[in-house]
């Protein structure tokens, strides 16, 4: 009768925390496991990354004890929220872009900007080149069509061509990680809810010191390196004549004026609605690609039809770049269904770690993993999206965030590590000298940007 019963509710409270912290550390685990997966399957067993997504996200889906008919249906909302937003964006980019390279505006571009910057800034004329080129044109494209022209005037003037070139090729390599209509940037800003035409505006803030310090700067050390250059490739052909100078660059940077346009007419006059109409990034590149079919096209002799050939095989180009990002619209989705989610951005809120540093840290390692930057950045992505979301911090910056850690340290796990060493002629050590250190500047740099931004943005 008189036994004390009141130590057992604190017996009850100390099992109830111990299995809420079991339950937490559980889901930590597994989607740990979920990442290391995805970075097996696609970086050491080479499989296709949107198959290896799925695979990922059926074990983590039925490892959180999500029930198969909801699984499903997660993964096929996953599918649509995020190509429902992405794929006019970047199916109408790869068709400019593609346009852009057969039209022979690109070398254009280029012949205009060694003009403008003379001999000797050659450098300096080769980044400005591959920055303007690199917003339309998808990396891999920017990278085959611009190297000929670097191997050029590295013949012409004596100079080493990773000397020349690497201001180049970081120029494409930024603006593929950071700035819209690249599939990654305009991912994420629909998975975040970025406005693209902030995300651009903030992105040449953070773009610019990041070319600078990793191209025309680093390179100076790279003065003496030895380089071994591939045969010349094969130019742009098939167009009547080229287009004139001032027609290649405004077609280029056409979809860049009209986002940051409207940007700035909805910020100043928020109350006029057809800005946001206007100012739609599927808007702004379908008025581009137009633009471009007269000037790049019809202008110059050809055929609407000979045209049109051009702008599908640009769209094929970019099939299974739009699969690998539904695959990651699938990761999360499932994570989302699993409740998970919530769980572990209240379990990363604890950490004492800025969260736009937190997604570059995550970005960076599994860059570092798997090779590939656009699977790095969307991954990333889907595992702090609910933090980010619930943490205040804008999520443009965020983009930029896990755009600059995506580019940290490539190496042997990515193919344009192996591109650059085999087109410029390169031991592993100096690709890793030159390919590798400026990639990690351009990453290290843009996270400091970024960071800087958020004390005012």
């Amino acid at each position: 009768m008189g036994r004390d019963l009141r130590p057992a509710p604190k017996f009850c409270v100390r099992v109830g925390v111990w299995v809420c912290l079991w339950g937490e550390v559980m889901e930590l685990i597994v989607v740990f496991l979920s990442v290391v997966g995805l970075v097996v399957l696609v970086g050491w067993l080479k499989v296709d990354a949107f198959l290896a997504f799925i695979a990922v996200s059926v074990g983590a889906g039925l490892a959180f004890g999500v029930p198969a008919e909801r699984l499903v249906l997660a993964m096929e909302k996953g599918v649509g929220d995020i190509l429902g937003s992405l794929t006019l964006i970047i199916v109408l980019g790869a068709m400019l872009g593609k346009l852009v390279a057969e039209s022979g505006a690109a070398g254009r571009i280029a012949e205009a900007m060694t003009g403008l910057f003379g001999v000797g800034r050659l450098r300096w004329g080769l980044m400005a080149t591959g920055f303007v080129v690199g917003i339309p044109l998808f990396y891999g494209v920017g990278f085959v069509l611009m190297v000929p022209l670097i191997f050029t005037v590295a013949g012409r003037y004596r100079l080493p061509a990773a000397f020349v070139g690497l201001p180049m090729l970081a120029a494409l390599s930024v603006t593929h990680g950071y700035l819209p209509p690249h599939p990654s940037p305009v991912a994420l800003s629909a998975m975040f809810g970025a406005d693209v035409g902030m995300t651009l505006a903030l992105g040449l803030v953070v773009a610019i010191p990041a070319i600078v310090l990793a191209g025309p700067v680093f390179s100076l050390t790279l003065r003496g390196m030895e380089c071994r250059p591939a045969l010349l490739f094969e130019g742009a052909a098939g167009a009547c004549r080229l287009p004139g100078r001032c027609a290649s660059v405004a077609t280029a940077l056409l979809p860049v004026v009209l986002l940051m346009l409207w940007a700035v007419v909805g910020h100043v006059f928020p109350l006029f609605a057809a800005a946001r109409f206007w100012g739609s990034a599927p808007v702004a590149m379908f008025i581009s690609l137009v633009v471009a079919t007269y000037f790049l096209g019809v202008r110059l002799g050809r055929s609407v039809g000979e045209v049109m050939c051009v702008c599908v095989a640009g769209a094929k180009d970019v099939s299974m770049i739009l699969l690998t990002v539904a695959g990651s619209g699938i990761f999360r989705a499932v994570l989302d269904e699993s409740g998970v989610s919530v769980s572990l951005a209240a379990s990363l809120g604890l950490w004492p770690v800025h969260p736009l540093l937190l997604g570059w840290v995550m970005a960076a390692l599994i860059r570092v993993c798997i090779g590939s930057a656009t699977v790095s950045a969307l991954t990333a992505g889907g595992v702090i999206l609910p933090l980010a979301v619930g943490s205040g911090v804008n999520p443009s910056l965020m983009v930029l965030s896990l755009g600059a850690g995506s580019l940290f340290f490539s190496h042997v796990n990515d193919s344009g590590f192996w591109m650059f060493r085999e087109y410029f002629g390169l031991s592993l050590r100096d690709t890793f000298r030159s390919w590798s250190l400026m990639e990690t500047i351009v990453s290290v740099v843009g996270l400091g940007g970024v960071l800087i931004l958020s004390v005012w943005v």
